[in-house]
């Protein structure tokens, strides 16, 4: 009987060992898989995932843009050429995966023209002859586009310089004088024949001759030509080498022609020249200016055009050393005067400003 007790005792006792052996082991699982389904490894997942996510943006941002990269100037004793220049240098250091080069041209008219028609991606053009473009009006005989803005710089002040002692006072004196009214197809030929035109003239009024401000400067002095049509910012470097050696006038525009200038051309304002301006100038003229601005053609990727004027507005330094007008460039008078829409790339760079 002693012995029976003692076995059914001892088998109780195993039984409730097992079993207890048994709840640790289903623990342990239990707590394994909790901790396999929270911890490091489902945290790594999302952290590969998201620097994925990353790297796939970056290519995308990328993808399509246009590597080498074409800016339009000027001609190069004018303003647009040392700025023009600035930005491309600009750009050329500061935008990964870009070169870029800023090159002379005949400027505004030819192009807006070269850049619609895909053979330069950047250009230096004045507001009005980019609204005149995409109007298909005035000196484009059809619709010229396929561009947008990207920001305007400064006031390209109209100058009619002569010598000192040429006699002409006014813009009707003009009449019968041999002046340089700009390169064919640049915005000073345009601004000095809607000038004339307020006045009653034309270019069959006087011996117009068609050369950029260097030739002009040149030709004043060696008294070649009586009078030039200048558009840029002052000082002109042009007019600077010019005033170094003779003195010189800059004919005013009368204030009743400067109004009825300004109201059929809206994008005119009306500019004050001190007698600070230029050496062996001793007088102020009153004129009017259009802005000078740059666009960017359509093809150029959003993502592209934003970083371009992100680096150009984060090396701002460039520019005032490259041109004196270079300082008038500012987040706050970006867009002052903006004739056309803005490329996107630009707006999405000016909204988060």
């Amino acid at each position: 009987m002693g012995k029976k007790f003692w076995l059914v005792a001892m088998l109780l006792a195993l039984g409730l060992i097992l079993v207890a052996c048994g709840d640790a082991s289903d623990d342990a699982v239990d707590n394994g898989d909790s901790d396999s389904e929270e911890s490091p490894e489902s945290s790594e997942e999302p952290q590969e995932e998201s620097s994925e996510d990353t790297e796939e943006e970056n290519v995308a941002n990328t993808d399509g843009w246009v590597e080498d990269v074409t800016l339009l100037t000027g001609g190069e004793a004018g303003v647009y050429f040392p700025l023009g220049v600035a930005m491309a240098e600009i750009i050329d250091e500061h935008v990964d995966g870009v070169s870029a080069t800023g090159i002379t041209s005949g400027a505004s008219v030819v192009n807006a023209n070269e850049v619609s028609g895909s053979q330069a991606q950047l250009a230096l053009i004045q507001n009005d002859i980019a609204y005149y473009a995409q109007e298909g009006s005035h000196m484009f005989e059809e619709v010229v586009d396929g561009f947008s803005g990207i920001f305007t710089i400064y006031p390209e002040t109209i100058q009619i310089v002569t010598l000192a002692d040429s006699g002409i006072e006014t813009v009707e004196d003009l009449e019968g004088k041999r002046v340089a009214v700009g390169d064919v197809g640049s915005g000073t030929e345009a601004n000095a024949s809607q000038i004339l035109a307020a006045h009653d003239l034309t270019f069959e009024d006087l011996s117009a001759e068609w050369m950029g401000f260097g030739d002009a400067s040149t030709n004043l002095q060696d008294g070649n030509i009586d009078a030039a049509f200048v558009t840029a910012g002052t000082p002109t470097g042009s007019i600077q080498e010019l005033a170094a050696s003779a003195d010189i006038r800059i004919v005013s525009i009368n204030e009743e022609k400067i109004e009825q200038i300004t109201e059929e051309y809206p994008y005119y304002t009306k500019v004050e020249l001190d007698e600070n301006t230029y050496e062996n100038f001793d007088a102020t003229a009153t004129t009017i200016a259009p802005q000078a601005m740059l666009i960017a053609s359509d093809e150029l990727p959003d993502d592209q055009v934003y970083e371009m004027v992100k680096a150009i507005f984060e090396n701002i330094d460039a520019m005032e050393n490259a041109h004196e007008r270079g300082k008038d460039l500012t987040i706050d008078s970006a867009l002052d005067g903006m004739s056309i829409d803005l490329h996107p790339g630009a707006q999405r760079y000016f909204d988060e400003q």
